[in-house]
């Protein structure tokens, strides 16, 4: 009962971003909208960690498995795509390393900013 009780949680802020990005008309994805309301909820502590970390654990756990669907997208076009690979393993490379520094940049910013206070 207490992960359903936690995915009900998670799913009714998911729910509220799609309902706020079909009023709030900015070209801005509602996972977003859902993402900032969970951050907002979390740190005025509406959501107290302790109500979605076991749910929030198992999703993350389960999201490799997210990922299944579009290898196996790859590998059926790789005749298309394979001339590229060069190309994406290079661009991958440099934007995962800038947006790792971008986010410890900005993690320790507010870490200094709250004084190291959990979330």
């Amino acid at each position: 009962m207490k992960y359903i009780v936690q995915l009900f949680i998670i799913f009714m802020i998911t729910f509220l971003g799609e309902i706020l990005h079909e009023f709030i008309l900015l070209p801005i994805p509602a996972s977003i909208y859902g993402l900032l309301l969970m951050l907002i909820c979390l740190k005025t502590k509406v959501v107290k960690l302790e109500h979605i970390k076991d749910v929030g654990a198992f999703l993350l756990d389960m999201m490799p498995v997210m990922f299944m669907p579009a290898a196996v997208g790859l590998i059926t076009i790789w005749k298309d795509v394979s001339h590229t690979v060069i190309p994406m393993i290079i661009i991958t490379l440099l934007t995962t390393v800038f947006v790792m520094a971008a986010t410890g940049k900005m993690t320790d910013y507010i870490l200094k900013k709250d004084g190291g206070e959990d979330i």
